[in-house]
């Protein structure tokens, strides 16, 4: 008994080896433009030194071939050009949205926000507190500094 539910759609295409042949070639031409940028990206990690202009281009880049792939492998770019762009808006609204608020916070938490570094005692001086909760410094033979003699100081 045959199914009914389950449809052969290789026997539909009706597409002959010209075809074909298009088709290949549009695949080859994806991988070696996506495989390009992918090497420049690369080669741009390896020798450039790390700062702004290095991580907007890796932004830019990587935006290019997000939206060169929804362009090839979505098959956005067959679309009408308004469909196009109802589909393209949002996301590019977004995508400068989030930019826009990670740079405003960097800049809060590069200029703004206070410095939380660690402080090192001296290697020389020891740091505790006498019988009263008052800060003392010992000195390198462990003699208190900063006490008269009637606590026990020198």
């Amino acid at each position: 008994m045959q199914r009914d539910d389950i449809y052969e759609y290789s026997l539909d295409t009706h597409h002959d080896e010209e075809h074909g042949k298009k088709v290949r070639k549009k695949i080859y031409l994806v991988l070696a433009l996506l495989s390009a940028v992918t090497l420049l990206e690369v080669g741009m990690g390896l020798w450039l030194e790390p700062g702004t202009f290095l991580t907007t281009s890796f932004i830019v880049l990587t935006l290019i071939k997000a939206g060169y792939i929804v362009y090839v492998f979505m098959h956005l770019g067959d679309e009408k050009k308004n469909v196009r762009a109802t589909i393209l808006f949002p996301f590019i609204v977004l995508i400068g949205y989030l930019i826009y608020i990670s740079l405003a916070e960097a800049v809060f938490v590069k200029t703004k926000r206070p410095s939380y570094e660690v402080q090192h005692p001296q290697s020389n001086a020891a740091h505790h507190s006498d019988e009263h909760g008052a800060a003392t410094h010992e000195d390198a033979h462990g003699h208190d500094e900063g006490h008269d003699d009637a606590h026990g100081g020198h």
